[in-house]
């Protein structure tokens, strides 16, 4: 069974209002916390950096979930949005490894843009999407197997074995991805409308 949504029923879904209210309550709740503790102190330019990261990730994937009525894709692209993000937010507040200015957490940014100009290149279809999402699966594999190889991160918490099922985790969000996208081709392959 092939569940779709098409796209103007997306636009008026309450789905939509969850994926952009998310990005606002998150910017809400440190503004609010910063009125009652000295524990959260954010400057203007987190502000920036967080609504920038945040409202772009629901751009992305307001613009790509509108791009198949199939749940197997939305659910590909919500997962390669966040995945992505989460990427970003933890690179850039404490690293991945090491800490934030550690240079081999480009290696993850890399990734990140491997896994959209791979997107780009298969104009947001299904089939390449799947492919490029399996790349990023495969990189951020790699980095997880040279973890314990190379010693990345073994006197920094979380140490070697937490780095290696932290960056795990990041793996398989990207293979989960690929996953999705390949289901969601061969429902379109199969549909017999397209």
């Amino acid at each position: 069974m092939i569940l779709t949504m098409d796209s103007d029923n997306f636009r008026r879904s309450p789905w939509r209002l969850l994926l952009w209210g998310i990005p606002t309550a998150l910017l809400i709740a440190p503004a609010v916390a910063m009125q009652f503790t000295s524990e959260v102190q954010w400057t203007p330019f987190d502000f920036i950096f967080a609504s920038v990261l945040l409202y772009g990730s629901a751009a992305t994937a307001d613009l790509t979930m509108r791009k198949s009525g199939s749940w197997a894709y939305r659910l590909g692209a919500g997962l390669a949005v966040l995945v992505s993000f989460l990427l970003i937010w933890v690179n850039g507040a404490v690293g991945v490894i090491g800490n934030e200015d550690n240079p081999a957490n480009l290696v993850f940014i890399v990734i990140i843009m491997i896994a959209a100009a791979g997107a780009v290149a298969a104009k947001f279809e299904a089939r390449g999407m799947a492919r490029a999402m399996t790349i990023a699966f495969v990189l951020n594999a790699a980095i997880a197997v040279g973890v314990p190889i190379y010693g990345w991160g073994a006197d920094e918490h979380p140490g070697m074995p937490g780095l290696v099922a932290l960056i795990g985790v990041f793996a398989m969000m990207w293979g989960l991805s690929a996953a999705l996208f390949a289901r969601a081709a061969r429902d379109e392959t199969l549909s017999p409308h397209g």
